[in-house]
């Protein structure tokens, strides 16, 4: 049986990973076959619904692992996103132990957790024709990542990482800054003493760590400093900074070769 992406990064290999927010089928069948260990369905900041996210996890294909990033610590939209086949869970703002132990619950069928019992015919399950393989292999598989993005969060940071069945810590740089009073300062010394406090705290109760880079300090700074998880990169920025690149060089030679101006 292959090791699960969580398993592997329980076993020291960090996973590379990109957000998808535009929830078009072809740039996610770009991402998939590009070598991401994972990509990041955003459904807390993206415009897709449940039904789109599906379609890009069949865009995907089979060596690109799918999690997702729900709107909120809400137990519905935790079960159907599971439903329709991510194999892990981000959730944002999680503010203190109780506020974890919930989206953990909500990841797991009882008796550990509280996940709705539908999987005799949902989409994981290969609408139910495997529901009792299924059923064993995401209980033991699934990735439940807890979003720390707020001054609160810091406060309860250690008893965050020591909820039983919380898989990993996520870093939320810039909501952090904003909290902090920071807004759009990722790397304000204020900040990054606080990322450090969620670092420590991860590292100590043996979670995982997960992140994004900031302008002042980078994806490899990161992986150095014992990241298991990082993701530098998304949709839109890829999109978005390579057609800007391409139409500076393009403009530059334009002006170069002197025909014409820029309109």
């Amino acid at each position: 049986m292959a090791a699960s992406l969580k398993e592997k990064m329980r076993s020291g290999t960090p996973a590379l990973g990109c957000w998808l927010n535009l929830f078009d089928t072809l740039v996610a069948e770009i991402i998939g076959s590009a070598g991401y260990d994972f990509a990041m369905i955003d459904l807390e900041h993206g415009p897709g619904s449940v039904l789109e996210a599906v379609r890009v996890m069949q865009a995907l294909g089979e060596d690109c692992v799918p999690y997702a990033r729900v709107p909120a610590n809400d137990p519905v939209w935790i079960k159907r996103v599971l439903d329709a086949g991510v194999q892990g869970v981000m959730v944002p703002s999680v503010n203190n132990a109780a506020d974890a132990a919930a989206a953990v619950g909500a990841c797991h069928y009882a008796p550990r957790g509280s996940r709705g019992m539908a999987a005799t015919i949902v989409r994981a399950s290969n609408f139910g024709a495997d529901w009792e393989a299924y059923v064993e292999r995401i209980e033991r598989e699934v990735l439940v990542i807890c979003q720390i993005e707020s001054q609160g969060a810091v406060e309860n940071v250690e008893a965050i990482a020591a909820t039983e069945g919380l898989d990993m810590l996520f870093v939320g740089p810039f909501d952090l800054s904003a909290s902090l009073g920071y807004l759009g300062q990722p790397d304000h010394r204020e900040v990054r003493e606080a990322i450090g406090r969620i670092e420590a705290a991860a590292k100590s109760a043996g979670a995982l760590l997960g992140g994004i880079s900031t302008p002042g300090r980078t994806s490899g700074e990161l992986l150095a400093q014992g990241y298991d998880l990082i993701l530098p990169d998304g949709d839109v920025a890829l999109l978005r900074d390579g057609a800007r690149a391409s139409v500076r060089a393009l403009r530059s030679d334009r002006e170069t070769a002197g025909r014409g101006s820029d309109q």
